[in-house]
C-alpha cells in the first residue's frame, strides 16, 4: 500500500489580524462616506424643510423665530393662499404652457438633432454653430424686442406669448444634447435598417428616438424646471388675471405697503409640490437622463 505524502497547504491570504484590519478600514470608510452624504443631503434639503415649516407660521412667528417650529400649525394659511392668489387657475395655466412648450421643444429638438447628427451636407457645420450660438444670448436682454414683436402680431396676453419664446430659447440646449447623444449611435445600425427597407422616418421613430430617451429625459428635466418657474416672461407678456401662471400669482402677496410672508410661504410650498411629485414619479428616468447627458455630451 503506497504511503501518502503530506503536502503543505499554502496559507490563506487575508486571514487573521490583517483581514480584520482591512474589514475595519472598509467599514470606517463606508461609515464616513454615509455620514458625509447624510450631512450633504440635510444641508441640501434644509431650505425645502424650512419653507414648509414657515408655511404654517404667522407673520409674527416668521420674524420672531424664523428657524423654530410654530406654536400652532396654521393649516388655514394654505386655504387663504389658494383663494387669494387663485392658485387653481394659475396651476392650470402653468400646466398648459409647460406641457405644450415641452412637447414642442422635444419634437423639434429631436428632429433637428437627427438631421444634424446623421446626415452630411454643406451647411451642417454653420447650421450647428448657428443653433449653438443661441445658448450665448442672454434671455432677459430680449424682453423688450420680444414685447414689441408680440404686440405687433397681437399675441400678448395669450398662451403663445409664453410658449413660443420658451421653445425658441430652449431649442439650442435640446439640439446640442440630443445631437451629441445620437452621434454616438453606430452608423451600422442605420445602414442595416436601410438594407431591410426601413426609411429614414422609420429609423428616427423606431430606432434613434427610443435609443435617445435618456438624452431627451435630460432635456425634459431642464426645460420643465425653466418653464414651470419662469417669472420674467410671464410678468412682461401676461396682464390678464385669467392667464397668470403660478410664479406670477405668488406676487399677489406683496404690495407697496408690505408682504404677507405666511401666505407667501404657503403659496410657494404649494407651487413646489408638483415638482417634487414629478421627481418622485420619474426618479429613475431623471437619474439615467442626467448621467447619460453628462457622459454622451
Amino acid at each position: 500500500m503506497p504511503q501518502m505524502t503530506g503536502t503543505a497547504v499554502p496559507p490563506v491570504k487575508g486571514t487573521g489580524p490583517a483581514r480584520r484590519e482591512n474589514a475595519f478600514g472598509k467599514l470606517a470608510k463606508s461609515s464616513i462616506s454615509n455620514i458625509l452624504l447624510a450631512v450633504y443631503a440635510l444641508v441640501t434639503l434644509y431650505p425645502l424643510i424650512w419653507l414648509f415649516i414657515s408655511a404654517f407660521k404667522t407673520n409674527d412667528e416668521f420674524f420672531g423665530k424664523p428657524f423654530g417650529f410654530p406654536a400652532e400649525w396654521k393649516w388655514n394659511n394654505f386655504v387663504q393662499a389658494w383663494k387669494v392668489a387663485d392658485i387653481e387657475t394659475a396651476v392650470i395655466n402653468s400646466a398648459i404652457v409647460t406641457l405644450v412648450a415641452l412637447v414642442l421643444t422635444l419634437a423639434i429638438g429631436a428632429l433637428t438633432a437627427f438631421v444634424l447628427s446623421r446626415f452630411s451636407f454643406r451647411l451642417r457645420g454653420p447650421l450647428m454653430g448657428y443653433f449653438l450660438l443661441g445658448m450665448l444670448i442672454p434671455v432677459h436682454s430680449t424682453l423688450v424686442p420680444l414685447f414689441i414683436m408680440l404686440k405687433k402680431i397681437g399675441m400678448l396676453d395669450t398662451y403663445g406669448a409664453l410658449i413660443l419664446p420658451y421653445v425658441a430659447f430652449e431649442l439650442p440646449v435640446a439640439i446640442f444634447i440630443i445631437a451629441a447623444y445620437m452621434t454616438s449611435v453606430p452608423k451600422e445600425i442605420e445602414e442595416a435598417a436601410l438594407i431591410d427597407g426601413t426609411g429614414y422616418w422609420g429609423i428616427f421613430t423606431k430606432m434613434l428616438l427610443p435609443l435617445s430617451v435618456p438624452a431627451m429625459s435630460t432635456v425634459g428635466i431642464l426645460a420643465f424646471l425653466r418653464y414651470w418657474n419662469d417669472f420674467a416672461f410671464a410678468l412682461v407678456f401676461i396682464n390678464k388675471p385669467s392667464l397668470k401662471t403660478l410664479p406670477l400669482s405668488l406676487s399677489q402677496f406683496a404690495t407697496g405697503f408690505g408682504t404677507d410672508y405666511s401666505l407667501t410661504m404657503a403659496a410657494m410650498a404649494i407651487s413646489v409640490i408638483p415638482t417634487i411629485l414629478i421627481y418622485l414619479a420619474f426618479q429613475e428616468q431623471i437619474m439615467k437622463g442626467m448621467v447619460a447627458g453628462a457622459v454622451k455630451g
